[in-house]
């Protein structure tokens, strides 16, 4: 996701003594500190959003039910997922695959949740190549080839920033343009990261 930036250029300027003076007097007085102070007030407002944006998280996700295929932005899946609300799209995607939207929902939000650290450090034993190549058969790149390395990050990223792992915040921090979500998988999928969910 392109971030826009607004920059000013430069502009050269001579001076003679007298402006100078004029100019300093001007930098001291109470209305440009209460300015100034406003402005770098905003300048940091705006670093710490900008910090927390993942710029190279998934936009676009691939459905794909059998030989059926469609896109629609991850925008629109994340707010079908939380509301229940479709686009006409995403509704008319879900209908040619014959997908119940209630159970696609559920899937996708349906979360496996812990201390983060214990999530974390999951990951990072030996059941987090068995937890990882689970969600990759529903979440992957459009070569179709599990990136192991990349759906771990989203994981990771997703339990930063939720405290739980899901099909959906997988989707959300992937580190790519686009992402496919394999929809002949997600209930079985599913099925098997709830029953993990209960054992921990």
């Amino acid at each position: 996701m392109g971030i826009l930036c607004l920059c000013t250029l430069p502009t050269i300027i001579k001076l003679d003594k007298m402006q100078i003076s004029q100019l300093f007097n001007r930098l001291n007085s109470g209305k440009f500190t209460k300015l100034l102070t406003r402005m770098v007030a905003l300048g940091v407002g705006g670093i710490v959003l900008l910090s927390t944006t993942n710029a190279n998280a998934a936009e676009q996700v691939v459905l794909k039910y059998g030989t059926f295929q469609g896109q629609v932005s991850v925008q629109e899946l994340t707010q079908f997922t939380e509301t229940g609300k479709t686009t006409p799209t995403l509704r008319a995607y879900l209908e040619a695959a014959q997908q119940d939207p209630a159970v696609a929902r559920k899937a996708l939000k349906a979360p496996i949740k812990a201390d983060a650290a214990f999530l974390n450090s999951l990951l990072s034993s030996w059941a987090g190549p068995v937890l990882v190549n689970q969600i990759g058969e529903v979440v992957h790149p459009p070569a179709g080839q599990l990136d192991q390395q990349a759906l771990r990050s989203a994981l990771s990223a997703s339990i930063k920033k939720n405290g739980e792992v899901t099909l959906l915040g997988a989707i959300q921090n992937y580190p790519n343009n686009s992402v496919e979500l394999e929809g002949d998988r997600l209930i079985p999928v599913y099925e098997r990261l709830s029953n993990l969910a209960e054992l921990l």
